[in-house]
């Protein structure tokens, strides 16, 4: 592309190496969750939400188990404030939960804000101005040290306010823009509030590290927290947080080297619904930790049901490869992926064992609600023989042999290739019974019976369009070879290799037999046909009729 010259890396690594995060493996537990849906999200729907959505949102994260909750901008408009006064006086929110508003480091604002808590149980009040070199030099044209009395000015203020407001404060501040900012300056920053503050360990004090916008690759963010978290002033008494934007698609990269690097809280959103491409995704990095074996403290085992009541209350939708939550994000239409499942599922089934290891799948998608028929294993032109066994014996029980599978799955595909459209399992089972199922044309099974049982010799009464009903006889090894070889000498034809297999099929209470039989025709092709009956000798004799009308048809 032309023109990349104009664009220079406005961010600023740390003073010195700060690298320790790369020593560890995973995150170990998780951090304080702070939805910021109802300020970050909110303010970024093109239609925001009333007040009575904000409040079932507000009630569903509750659910989902977020202790911390900012609830927006009260002093920005008439609705923020109606919000939050109706959450504190309707008494709606929980004791464990803390909710948090967001001021602007000025006069007016601040005490607006603490007009709209009164009364509440406990709040954290999140100061913030914008400290990044574009934004001093740009927009509010000030020096480091006028910006740096913007925030000291505020943080007194709030002081002064929350100790003449009837509630209980918790303090954060945010250097808005951080990526953007000089490290030595906005440690500056940081510490100049915190001597303010004076935090303490009944008395903690939120740092907020915001990737206001996203400058750089997650590895360089991680420094900058580490640096951060290895020199901010009273570092014990201080929760570091995380706000980082989606802007190079790396926010949730960001976050997770971010709690690698110190961090313990992070500020996000619900499938990262904010402003520009959103914030981080706190469902990916919850179930990023889940797929890890740790416990991310959030109720996420329903979450059709959840992104149903997002989608209906934010007019935005999940798109269907957005991680864990996508319709398709477990969903296999290739061959060798759905043959892979399978193997795999069966495996874990046969093993007994409680450890989750299936190709392809990085977790149980039954751990948040997802179903393995129609979710997991999906058929259309791509797929394979392994993936439409799997359909038919998980949903419909129906165990096919190996080599029946395969017929049936080119069967399938091509239909598929023709029709250019996905095939639903209902659709799946119709074709394999028209297909193969009881098959009556052009020679009909009627019934059978023993004409003598020590040679195994049979009549066989047949009906077909041509000679109408009539009766046949047979002898043989046992009661399927004896029909066998009477319909091979009535019709003229010969076949080998008889393959059967059969088992049992529960349908409600009534138990079913079903049958399968592939014969080998003399230029070598297998027909195949099943037989579904409640005894299961006769599910065989209609199998063995399925499969020879299959091979006169063809």
């Amino acid at each position: 592309m032309r023109n990349a010259e104009k664009y220079t890396r406005g961010y600023f690594m740390p003073p010195e190496t700060s690298l320790n995060w790369t020593r560890k493996e995973y995150i170990t537990e998780p951090p304080i969750w702070c939805s910021v849906d109802l300020r970050d999200g909110n303010q970024a729907l093109v239609v925001p939400m009333n007040l009575e959505e904000k409040l079932e949102y507000f009630q569903m994260l509750v659910k989902l188990g977020f202790k911390e909750i900012e609830v927006g901008f009260p002093a920005a408009s008439e609705t923020e404030f109606a919000f939050l006064r109706t959450l504190i006086e309707r008494d709606l929110i929980p004791d464990d939960v803390t909710i948090q508003v967001l001021t602007q480091s000025r006069e007016h604002i601040i005490r607006k804000t603490f007009e709209s808590l009164k009364g509440a149980k406990k709040a954290v009040v999140h100061l913030y101005n914008s400290t990044s070199v574009a934004q001093r030099e740009q927009v509010f044209r000030k020096s480091k040290e006028e910006i740096i009395n913007i925030a000291v000015t505020g943080a007194k203020l709030l002081k002064e306010c929350a100790e003449s407001t009837e509630g209980n404060f918790q303090f954060q501040y945010s250097p808005e823009s951080f990526t953007g900012t000089e490290i030595e300056f906005a440690l500056e920053i940081c510490n100049r509030v915190l001597e303010e503050w004076q935090p303490t360990a009944g008395h903690p004090v939120i740092i907020n590290l915001p990737a206001t916008v996203s400058m750089s690759m997650p590895h360089v963010y991680a420094s900058q927290i580490e640096y951060m978290s290895e020199h901010l002033s009273f570092r014990e008494h201080v929760i570091l947080s995380l706000h980082p934007h989606n802007d190079r698609g790396t926010g949730v990269a960001d976050a997770e080297l971010g709690m690698l690097a110190g961090a313990q809280r992070v500020e996000g959103t619900l499938f990262g619904n904010g402003e520009r491409t959103g914030n981080v995704d706190i469902v990916t990095l919850a179930l990023n930790m889940y797929s890890h074996g740790v416990d991310p403290k959030l109720s996420l085992e329903h979450l059709p049901e959840i992104i149903a009541v997002y989608e209906r209350l934010t007019k935005m939708n999940v798109s269907e490869r957005h991680p864990y939550g996508g319709e398709l994000v477990f969903t296999a239409f290739s061959g060798s992926h759905q043959d892979a499942i399978a193997k795999g599922m069966q495996w874990r089934e046969d093993k007994k064992t409680s450890h989750w290891s299936v190709p392809y799948l990085p977790i149980d998608p039954k751990d948040i609600g997802r179903q393995y028929e129609g979710d997991i294993i999906r058929i259309n032109s791509q797929s394979g023989k392994g993936g439409i066994g799997y359909v038919l014996q998980q949903k419909y029980g129906l165990d096919l042999p190996a080599k029946m599978r395969e017929h049936f799955g080119y069967f399938v595909k091509n239909v598929s290739d023709q029709q250019q459209k996905e095939l639903l399992p209902d659709d799946i089972y119709d074709l394999f019974i028209s297909e193969y199922v009881n098959i009556k044309t052009p020679i009909e099974f009627i019934k059978y019976r023993s004409k003598d049982d020590e040679n195994f010799e049979t009549i066989v009464t047949i009906g077909s369009q041509k000679e109408g009903v009539r009766e046949i006889t047979g002898s043989g090894n046992g009661r399927l070879d004896s029909i066998s070889n009477a319909l091979q000498t009535y019709l003229g034809i010969t076949y080998t290799d008889l393959i059967y297999t059969e088992h049992a099929l529960e349908t409600g209470s009534k138990s079913q037999a079903v049958s399968y039989i592939g014969v080998t025709a003399a230029d070598g092709q297998i027909h195949w046909g099943c037989g579904i009956d409640v005894d299961i000798m006769t599910s065989s004799v209609k199998a063995l009729f399925s499969a020879i009308n299959q091979m006169i048809a063809k």
